[in-house]
């Protein structure tokens, strides 16, 4: 074959591939596994910047969430034994008298604010106890890393600047870090709060979200002509809801679940409350606003998951004698059911770290009660953690650090339980 033949431009037709033993196979051969395995490193490294990047960030969360302690406390806790019993192995009403007893009127009435000293439990005392008689402060904390690699040295500035001090290896996430509540002590402050909000509105956002997202996807595949002009306008305008930035859907949510359907989101119309304390800032009204944000990911899920359903299997149904709607319900949707799962643990994941919207509905940066239900008032962890890293204290963002470990795990936690859901369906379909 002459060169001419081969041009495209002289024959008028696309090139054809060399064939073996052909002038010039070898080359364009040798041409290709060079670009491919060029392609082949540019892929590895972009996969290893991805790994570095995430190693960083959890080594990071780590390094913070460990390390060296230096407290410093002004009144002896042995001084303040009762019966011979020490200070950590008093009762809870014996914590309370010497509160009681110890503490000025102004002190003591702005903690029974909070919570009445007979509602709270002995390590809660106890922490108020060496916060507010004892008098623990934290004179200084240190990295993982740090405490490691420089623990003489750390050692020896403390003995010179604080020589009362004690220097002891803490761990900020432990089972009373999960337990309590928010203080504005970081030794015994807690995210059981922010657990316990993030879990009703993640579970109103998909209570709210899946069924609604489904439903659409439905119409939009099975039902909608493709060809018309209004749908693919709504196929156009998903497709951008799905890239609005967040603070926009907290807006809407403070215009339309805060203010305008106060008296359904914040209760009133259920539990009788007047206008004077009935306030829409409520976990209903930030699960309602993270369904809508997440709502144009779970539709194009959903769509993609019913789109790849084949097209004999509803053939095979109508054949039958099966309507539409039998159709959908008994073959489509159940075969669609891992695609539409996966939407689903897209959406968990995108709804539980976003804090903009929440903050514009009204998320509470400082909340010392647990939600009760989904009227009540509320924080969740990203609006936690990020309050903890804007204080001053070093410790404070230790505690922030044990705070993105549960954050993560709660995450990990409620995508395990999609992805085993989505596989109990594949094995069954």
């Amino acid at each position: 074959m002459s060169a001419a033949q081969r041009d495209p431009s002289v024959t008028g037709r696309p090139e054809a591939p060399l064939l073996r033993g052909q002038e010039g196979y070898s080359d364009n051969v040798t041409g290709r596994k060079r670009q491919a395995r060029r392609w082949e490193l540019l892929f590895i490294v972009s996969t290893l910047v991805g790994i570095v990047a995430l190693g960083s960030l959890l080594y990071n969360v780590l390094d913070s969430a460990y390390g060296l302690v230096a407290i410093d406390v002004k009144v002896d806790p042995a001084s303040l034994a009762r019966g011979g019993v020490a200070l950590e192995a008093l009762p809870a009403s014996e914590l309370a008298t010497l509160l009681r007893e110890k503490l000025k009127k102004r002190d003591l009435k702005t903690i029974e604010k909070e919570q009445p000293l007979a509602a709270r439990s002995t390590e809660d005392l106890l922490g108020i106890v060496q916060t507010k008689v004892v008098g623990v402060d934290v004179v200084g904390t240190w990295v993982l890393s740090g405490s490691l690699l420089r623990r003489r040295a750390i050692e020896a500035e403390l003995a010179r600047t604080h020589p009362n001090a004690t220097l002891t290896f803490k761990s900020w996430l432990r089972p009373a870090f999960l337990s309590s509540q928010q203080s504005p002590d970081p030794m015994r402050s807690g995210v059981r709060s922010a657990i316990l909000g993030s879990l009703w509105t993640i579970l109103v956002t998909i209570v709210v979200a899946l069924p609604l997202g489904v439903a659409a996807a439905v119409y939009l595949e099975e039902y909608a002509a493709k060809d018309r002009r209004l749908t693919q306008v709504i196929q156009t305008n998903i497709n951008n809801l799905a890239g609005v930035p967040s603070i926009i859907y907290g807006m809407l949510g403070l215009t339309i679940f805060v203010r305008l359907l106060e008296p359904l989101t914040s209760g009133a119309w259920l539990t009788g409350a007047t206008s004077a304390t009935a306030n829409g800032r409520t976990i209903l009204s930030a699960g309602l606003t993270l369904a809508l944000l997440v709502l144009p990911l779970q539709i194009i899920n959903s769509q993609e998951a019913i789109r790849a359903v084949p097209g004999s299997l509803r053939q095979a149904s109508y054949g039958l004698g099966a309507t539409r709607w039998q159709t959908i319900w008994a073959h489509v949707l159940p075969s669609a059911l891992p695609g539409v799962l996966t939407g689903t643990i897209l959406s968990v994941s995108r709804a539980i770290g976003e804090t903009a919207p929440l903050v514009v509905v009204g998320a509470s940066t400082a909340i010392f009660q647990d939600p009760s239900g989904p009227f009540s008032k509320f924080t969740v962890l990203p609006i936690q953690i990020y309050q903890w890293t804007s204080r001053p204290q070093a410790e404070f963002r230790s505690i922030a650090a044990a705070a993105i470990l549960v954050l993560l795990a709660m995450l990990l936690s409620l995508n395990a339980a999609a992805v085993f859901l989505r596989n109990r369906t594949q094995v069954r379909h």
